[in-house]
């Protein structure tokens, strides 16, 4: 559900339209309800009040007008009233109760006559006080009653008496509200069932308006999720003119012209891949001749004089540079054709790493930096080309020796059950993060106003990334600024398997501090 919500707008619109219904309809069902119940309790306390009077004056009527001989005349008398009163004002509900005054004299014969079914538990004494206090008003208050063991609602009202003789009496009236409560439950319920109806329409109306606004929203959220995946010729269909029409159009024509801006780069980068491939191959039949030259000269320097042999010397060197940045260039123009294919044969990463070090130790003597080699017990077994994971290794071992200002450089080599792994790490310059995001980009150097020992194309790293690429493995980097540089390069052991982690830690452990 959470993730429903997450990724549909309408899902989420949908609800929370409902909620706010739910909370409307619940905020005007119980102002409606309170409003009712308010307007049956006044209503019937109008009623009531009005039952009350008419009987406490009819009985003041019928007090007045007997002939009060004896105890038992006045007792038969005060036995008579609770009777006509239950059905006096036609209400059925209505019990009576006629209570002596407790601060009066009481007589044998006098008894205080009340409804047979009356508790008086529902005359609170609360009420019989207010009712002594009161000058002959009407007292009234809401209580509950029981009704076969359910508690209804009810009002008892008192007022005070003169009997003669007889003295001072509280006449209380019980009356029954559960015919109003049953009307009030059966408004409630109507008024329940109103407002679910009227949420499941609400929610249903929402629902519909909701997938007709966010529907074309969403179509262009996949059409443009498409294009992105290389679908170029995506398109959202245009239907009428309102704002979603000139949305889809809009759309289009931004598809259209990013369709038309891509196949161009596309065209140009096709362009200069092959223009480098044609170029590459066409300077090598030159380049063959001038080495060739050159190496007949280079070969004569002894026989000509001290200016002559310098130059000739430089023409040699430049002349392997031009060969290894033709040779760079090819690789590249090989590796944007699609047309690279290793040669994947079992070895061990042990030896190819020693083989590497073997063909770089006299560049590194010449700059007086010692290579350490860390190699685990057992060999190192996996699916590799060793050819071109010796190069790739060549190159960051000599980036190292450049860039590590004649400080040891640590190579550690690591394996697990899917892995293996080398690292290569310096204590020299280091990088800065801008420096990093740039590292593998072509014809890049750090510091191009740096004194180079080796003639680097600018390729080497790029083409050292491709290589990894090309066995599924990762070509990764950490470096800081004055603490050093440290390449770590994973390989799967089948060449067909996906790399979960590394054998070895990105930075070394002794470079973490």
């Amino acid at each position: 559900m959470t993730s429903l919500l997450r990724r549909s707008l309408t899902a989420r619109t949908v609800l929370v339209t409902v909620l706010l219904a739910s909370l409307s309809v619940i905020a005007i069902g119980g102002f409606l309800s309170y409003s009712l119940a308010n307007s049956f309790y006044q209503n019937r306390l109008s009623q009531v009040l009005g039952e009350t009077e008419r009987a406490v004056s009819s009985v003041q009527t019928t007090v007045a007008a007997a002939s009060l001989n004896d105890e038992t005349a006045l007792q038969n008398l005060l036995n008579s009233i609770v009777p006509s009163l239950e059905i006096a004002g036609g209400s059925s509900t209505r019990q009576v109760a006629l209570l002596r005054s407790p601060d009066q004299p009481q007589l044998q014969l006098f008894q205080s006559p009340i409804s047979q079914d009356l508790d008086l538990a529902s005359i609170p004494e609360d009420l019989r006080a207010e009712v002594r206090q009161s000058a002959g008003s009407l007292t009234f208050t809401p209580v509950q009653l029981v009704r076969e063991d359910i508690f209804v609602p009810g009002i008892t009202v008192g007022a005070n008496l003169a009997i003669p003789v007889a003295g001072n009496f509280e006449l209380y009236l019980v009356f029954d509200l559960s015919a109003e409560q049953q009307a009030l439950e059966l408004v409630q319920n109507a008024l329940a069932a109103g407002g679910i109806v009227l949420i499941l329409l609400i929610s249903g109306v929402s629902y519909l308006v909701t997938r007709r606004l966010v529907g074309p929203v969403e179509r262009a959220a996949g059409a443009a999720q498409n294009i992105s995946q290389g679908k170029l010729d995506e398109r959202l269909p245009e239907r009428g003119e309102d704002v979603m029409a000139v949305l889809a159009k809009s759309f289009n024509k931004m598809a259209g012209s990013l369709q038309q801006q891509i196949e161009q780069l596309d065209s140009l980068s096709r362009m200069q891949r092959r223009f480098v491939s044609d170029v590459s191959h066409e300077l090598r039949t030159p380049l063959t001749t001038i080495k060739l030259a050159g190496e007949v000269i280079f070969g004569n320097r002894a026989k000509l004089d001290p200016a002559l042999t310098r130059s000739a010397e430089l023409l040699q060197d430049q002349i392997d540079r031009f060969e290894k940045l033709l040779g760079d260039l090819l690789e590249i123009s090989r590796y944007d054709a699609g047309a690279v294919v290793a040669d994947f044969e079992s070895h061990d990463l042990n030896a190819v790493v020693g083989a590497a070090i073997e063909s770089i130790e006299p560049l590194a003597k010449s700059k007086g930096c010692e290579i350490n080699v860390e190699l685990p017990g057992k060999p190192a077994m996996a699916e590799l080309d060793a050819k071109r994971i010796e190069r790739l290794l060549r190159n960051l071992l000599s980036n190292a020796i450049e860039h590590g200002e004649s400080k040891p450089i640590h190579v550690q080599v690591g394996e697990n059950t899917q892995a293996v792994a080398v690292c290569v790490s310096d204590s020299g310059v280091g990088m800065s993060r801008a420096q990093l995001e740039r590292v593998f980009d072509r014809f890049w150097r750090a510091d191009p106003a740096r004194q180079r020992s080796v003639g680097g194309t600018g390729l080497g790293l790029a083409i050292a990334r491709e290589d990894s690429s090309l066995h599924r493995g990762w070509l990764q980097v950490w470096s800081k600024p004055k603490r050093g540089t440290s390449f770590r390069l994973t390989l799967p052991k089948q060449r067909d398997s996906v790399i979960a982690n590394s054998p070895l830690p990105l930075p070394p452990r002794s470079m973490e501090a």
